[in-house]
């Protein structure tokens, strides 16, 4: 078994190889706007899977699929040459889902986006249910001044309900 950065190593020159060789040896015209983007190793080094991406819509990614597949032993020729190897990987080759995934993103960025605006609106037109400070504040001496006042005028005025005086 080959070792973790030997793999990594590899799968790097297989990127460059694998892109090298569709833009100089294959002659396809539904490979002009494919863009090899990661490239990956099994452990034992002899399965290689190539991820690429297409520039255009779902027909010209279907065609370029079926073109990779048809370029398949041009490609893996062009590795075995050129990494030395003792045995040349078999490659796959599988569309990579990165581009689709970040414009899903990117929607979702934008929807939340819209969504603090518009919260953010309501809360420039909103105002307090109650009080604007909720909190009880401790006495100061002049309430307690109001108070003495309060219990001195209460004080003179007669009990009413207590009934007729005895």
């Amino acid at each position: 078994m080959a070792d973790a950065p030997r793999a990594r190593r590899l799968a790097k020159r297989i990127i460059q190889i694998v892109a090298s060789t569709l833009e100089h040896e294959v002659k396809d015209p539904r490979l002009a706007m494919v863009t090899i983007t990661d490239a990956r190793l099994t452990a034992d080094l002899r399965e290689a899977t190539v991820f690429y991406t297409v520039y255009g819509d779902d027909n010209a990614r279907q065609a370029s699929g079926i073109a990779l597949e048809s370029a398949k032993g041009v490609v893996r020729t062009a590795v075995g040459r050129q990494t030395g190897v003792r045995h040349t990987p078999s490659i796959e080759f599988v569309l990579d889902a990165v581009p689709e995934g970040a414009a899903r993103m990117e929607e979702l960025l934008a929807g939340a986006r819209a969504a603090d605006e518009e919260v953010a609106s309501q809360a420039a037109a909103a105002s307090y249910a109650g009080e604007p400070d909720p909190y009880r504040k401790p006495r100061e001496d002049d309430d307690l001044d109001e108070l003495d006042d309060l219990d001195e005028e209460l004080a003179d005025v007669p009990d009413a309900l207590d009934g007729p005086a005895r």
